[in-house]
C-alpha cells in the first residue's frame, strides 16, 4: 500500500500544492481517502500578510463522483492560521 499513496497524491491532488495523502481504505462499496495540507504558512485573507501561527485545523469532505461503482470519500484536514499582522482587522487577541 505505501507505494500507492504517492501515486494517489498526483493523480488526486495534482493541481493542488502541498496536499500529503495519508490513507487509503477499499471496501466493497466505497473508496476512502485520507489527506492533510502540508503548508507551514498561508496569506490572510484580510490583509494578505504571511502567516506560520496555527490557530488550528478543520475537516473538508469534498463530494466526489463514483468510481468503478464505488463512491469515493475524501477527508482533507486543513490548516487554519492566525494573522500576526497588528494593524489587520481580522487578528485575534
Amino acid at each position: 500500500m505505501n507505494e500507492v499513496l504517492p501515486k494517489l497524491d498526483e493523480l488526486l491532488f495534482s493541481s493542488v500544492e502541498g496536499v500529503l495523502v495519508e490513507s487509503v481504505e477499499v471496501t466493497d462499496v466505497v473508496v476512502r481517502v485520507g489527506a492533510r495540507t502540508t503548508a507551514g504558512q498561508a496569506p490572510c485573507p484580510g490583509c494578505g500578510c504571511w502567516s506560520g501561527r496555527i490557530h488550528g485545523s478543520y475537516l473538508r469532505l469534498p463530494r466526489d463522483l463514483p468510481t468503478a461503482g464505488k463512491v469515493v470519500v475524501v477527508s482533507l484536514r486543513v490548516r487554519r492560521f492566525i494573522c500576526e499582522e497588528e494593524s489587520c482587522g481580522r487578528k485575534r487577541s
